[in-house]
């Protein structure tokens, strides 16, 4: 890498991306899609085994071609991987969708894979750990540890239905929880519907 590769790297916001095996993991895949645009972050994607079975289950879309839209793959055992570490430094960490197994491993700093891994490193340095969890209904089990991972320091932004903004179609319903997910980085999203109050009366 040369002077001016370095100085871009440095510029750009890193990402962890974590897309675990729960339903919904074309979410994960459309903020893939939402940040490769952007040429000021760099993403760092780590899929569970549960996650790529998930993609063969609900979508036509294949774990390689999600893998794709990230700037720097890893595999979900090597826990050896830079983001495994703190001294790698990121802008945070965001699990979508986070299922309440992986839910379960990050309030029990149980880390038996690298997102798990990376999931603690976030919240030991003190990092933005954003959980977008899928689950329906939510059993006190869940709760508890929901509550246990937003006192650990996590931001829970649940896949809820937006209706506000006019949201009509399924992926304008996604695009909105992830514009939402996107401003715990800094990021302001076109895609997300932002209340303008009543207006005059």
């Amino acid at each position: 890498m040369n002077r001016m590769e370095m100085m871009d790297a440095q510029r750009k916001k890193r990402i962890v991306v974590g897309i675990s095996g729960a339903s919904g993991v074309w979410m994960g895949w459309r903020l893939l899609e939402i940040l490769r645009a952007r040429p000021d972050v760099e993403t760092h994607l780590v899929l569970t085994d549960g996650a790529e079975a998930n993609f063969r289950q609900e979508t036509e879309t294949t774990a390689e071609a999600v893998r794709e839209l990230a700037d720097v793959t890893y595999d979900a055992d090597d826990l050896g991987a830079a983001i495994a570490s703190g001294t790698f430094l990121t802008a945070g960490m965001i699990v979508v969708p986070c299922s309440m197994k992986t839910l379960a491993g990050i309030v029990t700093g149980y880390s038996e894979n690298l997102l798990l891994r990376a999931a603690d490193v976030t919240l030991k340095e003190a990092r933005p750990l954003v959980l977008v969890p899928r689950e329906t209904p939510l059993s006190r089990i869940h709760l508890r540890n929901l509550l246990t991972a937003s006192e650990a320091g996590c931001t829970i932004v649940p896949p809820m239905l937006s209706f506000y903004g006019g949201q009509e179609t399924l992926a304008a319903q996604v695009d909105q929880v992830l514009g939402k997910a996107l401003r715990f980085f800094g990021i302001d999203y076109e895609g997300l519907a932002v209340w303008q109050g009543h207006g005059e009366k």
